[in-house]
């Protein structure tokens, strides 16, 4: 049997890495009880695959993993477990079964949403963000752009790869909401498109200066983004 984790990772939390957060769970789920499943061989590990790691110093909504267990108990009283088991700065928020036919996290991952914010010790550019985001985004065909990685360096056009891209004025800063895509094949970073959005417009960008937070990851079901938190059922 195969279930969906859902967490949120918050505060101090948000320093930890990926690799850490994995063992931080595999303690979790054995002092939860959870009977979960081991792999054969001379070093057998717990059947878990997360979904898409989080970079360091990110906050999340929407953070998930599966895991193979024998047995569970309800949705419910599994949530309570792991819950207690968890530290200040991670809290689960969804345990649901999938079926045979739903694809593992980590190669169902098709988009996920961001907000950014720029941190309060930071200045705060100060254009028209509404007529920057037209000009930028709305009213270009294409946003042509190098990529580059550890081994080369491609064109991509941001256009077709962010699926949504609004400004919000929160307390009189900019918050940007951003839908991208992610994945195996094309992977695009919230903080790639908004210092392309600023440097457009003749702005400096620092990456220490912006706070990002996930809010949830998506799977391309039928043509159509759906929330891995909805695939799956809870068990009663």
């Amino acid at each position: 049997m195969r279930i969906r984790v859902k967490f949120r990772k918050y505060g101090a939390m948000k320093f930890i890495g990926h690799l850490d957060m994995m063992r931080y769970f595999q303690r979790a789920i054995r002092r939860a009880q959870i009977d979960i499943a081991y792999s054969e061989g001379f070093h057998p590990h717990p059947l878990m695959s997360f979904a898409a790691p989080l970079g360091v110093g990110i906050t999340s909504d929407g953070e998930y993993f599966d895991i193979s267990v024998h047995s569970t108990d309800t949705s419910e009283v599994s949530l309570t477990r792991l819950n207690e088991a968890m530290a200040e700065g991670v809290e689960v928020t969804s345990y649901r079964r999938l079926s045979d036919s739903d694809k593992k996290a980590m190669s169902a991952v098709a988009a996920a949403d961001y907000e950014l914010t720029f941190r309060e010790n930071y200045e705060v550019p100060q254009i028209d963000y509404e007529a920057a985001l037209v000009s930028f985004f709305e009213e270009r065909d294409e946003i042509l752009i190098t990529k580059k990685t550890k081994k080369s360096e491609k064109t991509i056009d941001l256009k077709k790869l962010v699926y949504a891209f609004r400004i919000e004025q929160k307390e009189g800063r900019p918050s940007f909401y951003l839908k991208v895509c992610a994945g195996s094949e094309d992977n695009v970073k919230p903080e790639l498109v908004l210092r392309e959005f600023l440097e457009f417009h003749g702005l400096s960008f620092s990456p220490v200066s912006v706070q990002v937070h996930r809010i949830d990851v998506y799977a391309n079901i039928n043509g159509a983004l759906k929330s891995l938190g909805e695939i799956g059922e809870a068990i009663e």
